[in-house]
């Protein structure tokens, strides 16, 4: 797919609501998706293989705040059950009924514990809606663009031990990789990227080995050239982790979404 030949224009929920439309399905960008650089990458990639499957959805734009995953982790419940109602008057008033998200932290929170205040929805994470379009046979995926790569990937901790979702993702990854490896902690067993929880915010003791580092050395020790992610924390952690032992040179790392879209046999 080629990312220049054409200007998508992303479908907004008001303007949609006001004509009438009732889109199908919630795009939630997250914070990251909407303002860290490089995540926006991701964010736009996923956006190209929605409208290439001609998939009806929308997004809230600026009138998306955070879900209150961060705030709720970091001990200030007051402030995420605030934002909690206020999501869920918002997208009630739209009448949204599912949402895709790239975020694992925001499907955790949308999934599990919106429903404890009247805010239950059909919550899927990209992953698991890319692997069902593969399975139903609307994406084609090719293998040559990563056929001389060596692909390992890491479980982010808010799909994989917080919500059993060790399939999809690696599912999708076998449609395009030849050659995928396992860190020896994986699954449910997998190393927290150190930036959940808040953590990613926070500076580290002086003279302890931050969780990152560690995590982005069993990856490298599996030799890999590309470091799948499926989650915007763990793509800042590990990205952080290449650069801080020098490997920025030869080692990648990507989205799930954006290996697709260098996949995808037109």
């Amino acid at each position: 797919m080629d990312s220049n030949k054409a200007k998508i224009e992303v479908p907004v929920m008001a303007d949609l609501f006001k004509q009438g439309k009732k889109p199908e399905y919630l795009f939630w960008v997250g914070s990251a998706g909407a303002f860290d650089d490089r995540y926006k990458q991701v964010t736009r990639a996923f956006i190209k293989i929605l409208t290439y499957l001609k998939v009806d959805y929308a997004v809230l734009g600026t009138e998306e705040s955070s879900s209150g995953d961060v705030v709720r982790r970091a001990g200030n419940e007051m402030l995420f059950q605030m934002q909690a109602l206020m999501n869920i008057e918002l997208m009630k008033g739209y009448e949204v009924k599912k949402i895709l998200t790239c975020d694992p932290h925001a499907f955790n929170t949308f999934k599990n514990e919106y429903p404890a205040l009247e805010g239950g929805f059909d919550v899927v994470h990209h992953t698991q809606f890319l692997q069902d379009q593969l399975d139903k046979g609307n994406l084609k995926l090719s293998k040559e663009h990563f056929k001389d790569k060596k692909l390992v990937y890491h479980d982010p901790c808010y799909l994989g031990r917080a919500n059993g979702e060790f399939i999809a993702p690696r599912k999708v990854l076998d449609r395009m990789i030849t050659n995928r490896v396992e860190m020896p902690r994986n699954k449910s067993f997998a190393l927290c990227c150190g930036g959940g929880g808040g953590q990613m915010f926070k500076e580290a003791e002086k003279g302890d080995k931050e969780i990152f580092i560690e995590r982005t050395e069993e990856a490298l020790a599996t030799g890999a050239d590309i470091i799948a992610t499926a989650c915007p924390y763990c793509m800042v952690m590990l990205t952080d982790g290449i650069k801080y032992k020098d490997q920025g040179e030869n080692v990648k790392n990507y989205d799930i979404a954006e290996l697709v879209t260098l996949s995808l046999r037109l």
